[in-house]
């Protein structure tokens, strides 16, 4: 049996789940459920970046102690996996320390040993939002363009990573394909991005910043807190505990939005090659959501709750929208006109109204049982299933989620049309052989999609087998 490791980032606890983490995570949900299918071992991790500035700030903010503030931001991330129906094999925080500290520890300690990490000063840029040192050149008008925020001048002794010791071997590593990113155009970014790559800050004064794990055998230090984020990965499947953490090691997937491919394609990789550690297999980048046109912000109020749009239209309604109308590795754009239109169009009229005529046909007109030998099957259905199939696949494995369900929807519309072309109610009669194989080509057509949707529309996908007696 073949085993399958995909992640989502763990996401930052200094406010609310919005839209956007929710579209990560069923990005994420539809790989791990897709390898389900195919019989794989799969392993499904999500979870909660819990340390660092940005979080102590808002927690301040807040009038609460940090770990009561991402106490607070946890339930509503774990209760958002609940209610996106995700199936999600373990929530990692990085605030546990039985779980996750002993694995940051560890790979701490593996680089020490490396001789990769050393003592020196910096004086740079902090970007509390990113949680890390910027450049000038990375400024638009003096703000993070990300953010919107004007870095904080920051000068104190640190520990820092020989980042520059492994640049040429991560560029290797893109060119030659050992890590895949998908899409190929990324792999360029990262690219560029190494050339002006230099040893980074990997810890800060803890005097400055307490909220965080403390480097190991210097308690006036905390780590890095991408280097303590970034080990979640390892940490979530036994990674400095006792447990064959290698049987899911290396990550198959790590699914992240754009804004944090420099941590996952450069930082992480430097660190897995310096600690002697395989590398994950390939990192899969989405773009952002915006807000009819406009991005998503609390100053405008334009940020959708993901909860409280489900809690209107429903689990699957949400999901089908995300992974259809935003293509998985561009920025798309969210709007409740799309959705309505989304769910009028496809949901309702089209795969709805095929179920139903479909149903209906057999329950009041088929008189003996179907039969799926190929001499009942038409020909035409048969290859158009098969080509399907093998569209939908490839772009699955391609991370072109929007394109798998077009696939899937092109299925629908020609059944949609078939029955419109055949009009089996007319050969009840005089060609009831004939009544039998359009029925059982259509009733193929249905079975074949709904698998192929399982990994969408888990709960679509149940109701459409129950219906026709199937196991999903």
């Amino acid at each position: 049996m073949n085993k399958f490791y995909v992640t989502t980032p763990i996401y930052y606890a200094n406010a609310n789940a919005h839209i956007g983490h929710a579209f990560t995570s069923i990005a994420a949900d539809v790989l791990a459920r897709y390898h389900r299918l195919l019989g794989d071992e799969t392993f499904f991790l999500t979870g909660m970046d819990e340390h660092g500035a940005k979080i102590a700030r808002a927690a301040e903010a807040a009038g609460k102690e940090p770990q009561e503030f991402t106490d607070d931001i946890a339930k509503g991330f774990v209760h958002l996996a609940k209610v996106l129906n995700l199936s999600n094999d373990d929530f990692i925080r990085t605030t546990d320390r039985q779980i996750h500290w002993p694995g940051v520890f560890k790979i701490w300690n593996a680089i020490k040993a490396g001789d990769d990490l050393y003592e020196g000063e910096y004086e740079g840029l902090y970007c509390v939002g990113h949680e890390a040192f910027m450049k000038k050149s990375d400024l638009k008008d003096g703000v993070c363009p990300d953010h919107q925020t004007k870095p904080e001048k920051i000068k104190e002794k640190n520990y820092f990573f020989k980042l520059s010791k492994y640049k040429k071997r991560i560029e290797q590593l893109y060119e030659s394909g050992v890590i895949s990113i998908k899409p190929k155009s990324r792999a360029n970014e990262v690219l560029a991005m190494l050339k002006d790559s230099e040893d980074i800050s990997f810890s800060r004064p803890r005097k400055d910043l307490k909220w965080g794990i403390p480097v190991p055998s210097d308690e006036n230090q905390t780590i890095y807190v991408w280097a303590d984020a970034l080990t979640n990965y390892l940490s979530a499947i036994g990674y400095g505990r006792n447990g064959d953490w290698t049987k899911f090691w290396p990550a198959d997937v790590h699914v992240i939005g754009k804004d944090i491919l420099r941590f996952h394609a450069i930082i992480w990789p430097a660190m897995l090659l310096s600690a002697g550690l395989d590398l994950p297999k390939s990192i899969c980048v989405h773009g952002f959501i915006t807000v009819d046109g406009q991005k998503m912000s609390k100053t405008i109020g334009n940020v959708i709750d993901p909860i409280e749009l489900i809690k209107k239209y429903g689990i699957d309604p949400v999901r089908y929208f995300l992974l259809r109308e935003i293509p998985s590795t561009e920025d798309g754009d969210f709007s409740y006109k799309k959705l309505e239109d989304r769910y009028n169009g496809d949901l309702a009229n089209n795969l709805g109204n095929l179920v139903s005529r479909v149903a209906k046909l057999i329950e009041t007109k088929l008189e003996s049982e179907l039969n799926f030998d190929e001499k009942f099957f038409d020909k035409k259905v048969r290859q158009k299933i098969t080509k399907t199939e093998q569209k939908y696949r490839e772009a699955v494995e391609n991370f072109k989620l929007h394109e798998a369900l077009t696939h899937i929807w092109e299925l629908f519309t020609f059944a949609n049309a078939y029955i419109d072309e055949k009009k089996p109610w007319v050969d009840i009669t005089d060609h009831p052989e004939r009544f039998l194989q359009t029925i059982t080509s259509l009733v193929a057509i249905i079975i074949n999609g709904s698998h192929w949707l399982e990994p969408f529309l888990p709960e679509t996908a149940g109701k459409i087998c129950a219906i026709f007696n199937q196991n999903n």
